[in-house]
This record gives structure tokens, sequence and C-alpha cells, in this order.
């Protein structure tokens, strides 16, 4: 862990500039709209380590599978969203040297993002190697208003003499992934042209064939007047630039306003791409830079008012809930329902920026309460979507009759993920996928979703349950062999006692869900059934694995997996310092002979079903696991410090809650420098509103039972309830409670009718 930024309630700080984080800071810098994004690199040259990235949503490539051996049932490609064209680049001669910041003696550099609004800064002042002393004010966004768009600011003054300024914007499409399985380019150039002084740069992807075109403008001013400047053209391979140059008097500010259209084939008719594109940036000229970041301003705006948590008493934790907050924000929109959350986001290339989990168990909740209900619901609509390839996907492996697997990593729908103990194992995603639409219905009760998309989705599902288990002559019970739960320091276990408690609940949801549709809709329940040949025979076979489903136990704890208890039970606190994080400096060997728990696992099952235990059981399984879980999935302590606050631990549930919320920022995993961990930060938000804040819904109903950390004095969050905003405030006496439709809220299973536009106080 390591405390580098700054700490302020609404803005990123970075000031100074170490070359050995600088991975590190482009991770955290990181700007997105949903549509594309890009690490938080620099405009000029830079010639030291650095990980150029610049994101498009949906443009994929097949990277063929890599493994020493290979198995039948294989995906034949991992997914990798691709490192596209490099638009932020503005190379700077002052005097004919270049500016790099690895070769210059760097007398003040401040890099800040502004979350509230957007937008990164970076100034600089630095001593370049000809003796010229240079200062430079950048900014840049990219515009949620049009999604399309990217905007910079570079302005650059000379601070000890005069000087020739030479001023090249470009366009690079010569780019490759870093995680590229055997270093191949995954780009075909299709040309670079100009119009109007505005250029642009055409690639294709091999294989998946997704066209873009990227263009860009730019204007000069000198001292904020416009400067009219010829322009020296440079086109060749992929790559773009257009030079001008200026003599600048000393203090004087040359300023270029870039301006950056990307478009793809996925939104556009290939033939249109370059006038879509030559029109955006029209378009955006006409503008200028003031009224786009306006609008850009005023979209911020308004999904914070939605969607903020607001600290009272710490300016660590406020910083850390908006730095999760904002690059959710940033990171899916819901406007396209071909689109999800990759676990970096546009923050990195790692985990191939594809689709996990996580979405379900971790997104859909932070979604449902800060966005209007449709942006959930496209969420689960990815999902049945792609249902026919998660069938194909059960087929590879020797199911049949309609089951079906849904990937553990996808772009379209196909798994893509080429570990085996994930691959084949760790197939308790299914589950996750069923709740989320368990978990959308309970807030929304928008039930009719089971029969329009839902209920297709659980019944093949709970047919791959049906196949998957087996049937013990010896335990009389059925059990679930060879599977890897969430905790991957585990794999080809038996019974692992998560997976056969999800799969125990799909079972009876899926049946609870068949009854509810043939009741409610019963001409789409006939029609369901017979497009899938779904029998009587069936129902009968749920009903008999979900009520003779096996789970390992002893004295009171759930046990992870058969023979758990087998092991040498060391807890956490007992390791040495240097060996943590266990997974870079222990044998993978080591690993799995451990007690150690890489995230939460049974922990996870009694967080998801938790009225199904008492508090005895939920307090002594808690005892028992977290001291041997190491935290090293992002998606782990945030499950904790919800069951910790559950718990009455609240020392804990803090603890847990600095650790998911501060991840990133204080790079508890030394791992940042690979991308921020997207889909865990809706946890953050989790920690916080379902923590501390106790929100519950059950059947349509808001349940609080509100607690605050000792560290703070207030704190405040916002959600969205029936498509109207309500306010929730916590302080060390009373929850406040600010709605604007009349609602029943149970507090502490009190229950209290809140009238339009009042407001609720309760004590605590």
């Amino acid at each position: 862990m390591e405390k580098y930024l700054i700490e302020q309630p609404w803005k990123i700080v970075e000031e100074g500039f170490d070359k050995t984080k600088n991975r590190f800071s482009e991770s955290i810098f990181s700007l997105g709209n949903g549509f594309m994004g890009l690490r938080g690199n620099f405009e000029e040259n830079y010639s030291g380590d650095k990980m150029n990235g610049t994101y498009l949503a949906g443009v994929y490539y097949p990277d063929k599978t890599r493994v020493g051996w290979w198995k039948n049932g294989y995906p034949e490609y991992f997914a990798k969203v691709l490192n596209s064209t490099n638009w932020l680049g503005i190379e700077i001669k002052v005097d004919g040297d270049t500016l790099d910041l690895n070769d210059c003696e760097i007398k003040e550099f401040k890099r800040e993002l502004d979350m509230k609004c957007g937008i990164l800064y970076r100034t600089f002042i630095v001593v370049m190697p000809n003796k010229k002393e240079i200062k430079v004010n950048a900014s840049r966004f990219v515009s949620m208003e049009r999604n399309e768009l990217g905007v910079i600011s570079y302005e650059i003054s000379i601070l000890n003499g005069d000087g020739k300024v030479t001023v090249t914007p470009y366009l690079d499409g010569n780019v490759h992934n870093e995680d590229s399985n055997y270093d191949e380019y995954f780009w075909v150039h299709e040309g670079e042209n100009s119009i109007n002084d505005r250029s642009f740069v055409n690639l294709k992807t091999k294989k998946t064939e997704f066209y873009t075109n990227t263009g860009m403008s730019f204007h000069i001013y000198m001292d904020d007047s416009p400067l009219e400047l010829p322009r020296e053209n440079n086109q060749k391979g992929g790559f773009i630039s257009q030079t001008v140059e200026s003599e600048v008097k000393q203090n004087q500010s040359l300023k270029v306003v870039k301006y950056v259209s990307c478009v793809t084939s996925r939104d556009h008719e290939i033939t249109d791409l370059t006038k879509v594109s030559n029109k955006n940036l029209e378009e955006a000229e006409k503008s200028g830079y003031t009224i786009l970041e306006n609008e850009h301003k005023n979209r911020w705006e308004h999904i914070w008012e939605t969607s903020d948590v607001q600290i009272e008493g710490s300016e660590s934790a406020q910083q850390a809930i908006r730095f999760n907050i904002f690059n959710m924000m940033q990171t899916y929109t819901g406007v396209d329902s071909r689109l999800n959350i990759g676990p970096k986001g546009f923050t990195g290339e790692k985990y191939g920026g594809s689709t996990y989990w996580d979405t379900e168990a971790y997104c859909i909740p932070f979604y449902l309460s800060t966005s209007a209900e449709d942006i959930s619901k496209n969420l689960l609509i990815y999902r049945y979507k792609q249902l026919d390839k998660a069938i194909e996907n059960a087929e590879k492996l020797g199911f049949t009759g309609g089951a079906a697997l849904f990937p553990m990593v996808t772009m379209n729908g196909e798994e893509c993920h080429n570990e085996w103990e994930i691959t084949f194992e760790e197939i308790h995603r299914n589950g996750a996928i069923l709740y989320g639409i368990y978990t959308y219905i309970q807030k929304t009760m928008d039930k009719d979703y089971l029969a329009q998309y839902g209920l297709e989705v659980l019944i093949a599902v709970s047919r791959f349950w049906a196949q998957r288990v087996n049937y013990s002559n010896e335990k009389k019970q059925y059990v679930m062999l060879g599977v890897t739960g969430p905790n991957e320091y585990e794999n080809n276990v038996n019974n692992n006692w998560y997976t056969n408690k999800i799969a125990q609940w799909s079972l009876k949801y899926t049946l609870e869900s068949i009854k509810w549709v043939k009741n409610n809709h019963k001409n789409r329940y006939q029609e369901i059934i017979s497009k899938i040949n779904f029998t009587s025979d069936e129902v009968k076979k749920f009903t008999e694995v979900a009520n003779n489903m096996y789970f390992p136990e002893k004295d009171g704890i759930f046990l992870q997996q058969d023979g758990f208890l087998d092991k040498d039970i060391v807890n956490v606190d007992d390791l040495k310092p240097e060996d943590r994080p266990i997974n870079q400096n222990w044998s993978w060997d080591r690993i799995l002979r451990s007690s150690c728990i890489k995230q939460a696992d049974v922990l996870q099952g009694m967080y998801f079903f938790e009225d199904q235990f008492t508090t005895e059981e939920h307090l002594k399984n808690f005892k028992f696991y977290e001291p041997l879980t190491v935290h090293e999935s992002s998606l782990s302590p945030c499950v904790h410090g919800i069951l910790a606050s559950k718990l009455g631990l609240a020392d804990k549930a803090y603890e847990m809650y600095l650790r998911t919320a501060r991840l990133d920022l204080d790079n508890y995993n030394n791992d940042t420098e690979d991308g921020c961990h997207i889909t865990s930060m809706a946890g953050t938000w989790m920690s916080i509103v379902h923590g501390f804040g106790g929100l519950r819904y059950k059947e349509g109903e808001m349940f609080l039972s509100p607690t605050i950390p000792n560290a703070w004095d207030s704190y405040n969050f916002k959600i969205i309830d029936k498509n109207s905003p309500i306010s929730v405030h916590v302080n060390k006496k009373h929850v406040t409670i600010d709605a604007e439709l009349e609602r029943d809220i149970f507090i502490n299973n009190k229950k209290y009718t809140i009238g339009p536009k009042e407001v609720l106080k309760v004590n605590l």
C-alpha cells in the first residue's frame, strides 16, 4: 500500500512526477464516456516507461489462445478490447528540441482529475536539454454529451526568452496490445486522408472486421487570439499529422485546441465513417471548446445529482467513494444493450476488457439505485441476447437439451477464458446471471421481465445444474464434483459450498418463476415451453435436485468444500509481511495447499442469501473465514464489509470499506498499473449503501438499517427509487430521508410512510 496522491473531496491530485509510478498514474487518471476511453498518457512525447491505451467499447479481437497443453473444450481465443488509434498525440519542439519529460529537469508538475466535471488537468514547468524553460497547461475530456468526441487544450509558454515552437498534432494507428498472446498487431491499415485541414485514419480489425475512423482537427491561438499558420502534412501507414510553427516571445502562450472524432462500424455504415467523423469535427469546431466543455460539465452535474455520496469527517473516504462512482459512470452509461462492463473499463488491457460475473453480482445493484431502471435492464438483456451462445458453450462440454453455461469471460456470448480451472470449473458464474435477474425484480417489481426474457434464461441455467450434479449413493444426496468456487486459490474441489448453494437457489427460483409466468402470462408461458421443449419431467428433476443438495458442514461452519478442515488452518495475520501478497510471492502449489482464501466464498453465499441464515450462523462463519482471507481479489473487501456492518463489527466494516474504496488509489495489491478495478468499485458503493446504510429491497419494499462509522460525522447517499430520487442522511443520532414521492420505508424493520416532498427523521 502506498500513499502517493493528495486527498481532496472532488479531485485526484498528483504533485511532482515520479517516473517509477507513471503506469500507476496512467491508470488513475483515465477518462471515458461509456463509448470510448483512454489511459492518462501524456499528449507530448514521452520516452520513459508507459503503457499507451485508447479503447473503443465493443471493438475487440479474438486473440488466439496460448496454453501449454490443449484440452478439449478450450476456447480458441481470448477476446481483447483493442488498443486503438492514439489520438492524444501533440509533439512539441522548442528551438528544434523535442519536449520529453523523460529528458527534462522537472521544476514543477501537477496532474489533477476533477471528478465533479470529468476533466483532466495537467501543468508543469521544465527545463529542456537546450536550457529553454517552458510551462505547459493542458486539459482534456471525453465528452459525455457527444460520445464520439474527445477534446484537448494544450498551452505552452517559454519562461526564459523567445523561441520557435513547433506543434505537430497527430493520429497514430500503429498501435498494439501489450497483452497480445503472440505479439500480433490486430489492426489492418485502411488508409489516411484529409478534408479541409481535418485528418483521418481508417483501421480495420483482423478477423472480426470492425472498421474505425479517427479524425482530428485543431485550432491555434496566441494569447487566446486565433492564429492562422501554414500546415505541413505528413501521412504514412496508419499515421497522419499536421505541423505548424510559430515564433513565441517570452511569456506569450501558444495554445492548440484539438478536436477528435472516433466512429466505428458498430454504429455506422462502413462507407459513411469518414463522412460522419468529418461532420462530428465540423460541429465541434462550430461549438468551440467552451461550449463543449459546458455541455460535458452539465452532464456530469446531472449524474452526480442522483449518484453522489457525501461523507463528513474523512476526506480520504470522501475522495475514495467519488473516485469509484466516477469510474463506474464513465465506464458504462447503459444506452447500448450490446455493451457491458469490463473489469478494467477503459483503464487498461488486463482481463481483455470482457464481461465477467462481476456485472450481475456487483454492478447491477449500483446502477439499479443510481440510474434509470432501463440501464440495469439492458445489462440483463445483454445476457438474454447471448443465451444461444451459452447453450452452445454447454454443448461443447457435453451438456444437452438446451442446458446453458454462461461464459466466465466473453464479448459476444462465447466463452473466451482459457485457464482450465476457470473455464471448465468456475461454474458458479451461471448462478450469478440468475441472481442479477432476481436483484432487478426485487427492486423494480418488474416481474413481467420474467415472461418477456427471464424465464428462458432461468430454465436453461437450471437444465445445466440438473445435469452437472451427481447423485451420491453414499450420501443419498446430489453432489457437485470438480469445481472452482469464488476462492480461486482452490481448484478442482468437490462440493464447494457456495457453488452448491447457488445451484440449489437457482433451481428453486426457476421453479417459483415458472409458476408465476404460468399463472400470469399463460400465452407467453405456452410459447416458451413450446419453443424450448420444456416438460413436467424437468420440473420434477429440478425439484428433486434442489431438495436433496449436499452441503459440507461441521459444528455450524459451512465448509468451503469437502476436506477443507484437512488443511493447516493458519490466520492471515500470522503470515510474514514478505509473503504478502501471496499471489506474487508463493508458488501455486503452496497457495493451493494453504488455507488462505482469495476472496469471499462461503461468505459470498451468505451475503447473497442472508435471510436463510440466523445471526449466530452469520457471525460464526464470518469469524472463521475472514481471518483466513487475504483479500487479493478486488471483489473481496466489499462483501466482508457489508457482512461486518450487518453483524455490528464496526471496526472490521470500516477497515474493509477503506480497503475496497482506496484499493487503486493506494495500490493495495500492487497492481494498479495494469488498470483500475472497475467492477469492484461498485462494491465500494455497496459497502456504504448496503453496508453502513443497510439498504435492502424485498418484493419492492425498501429497508434501511443505518449505522455510521466512528470516523465519520455523517454521510449522505442518493438513490433512484421508482424512478424518483430519495436522499438518505445519517449522522450520529438520526437518519433523515427526503423523498419526492410518497413512499413506505422500513427503518430497522419498522414501517414509516413519507409523503411527497416530506422529510422523515428517525432516531438511530
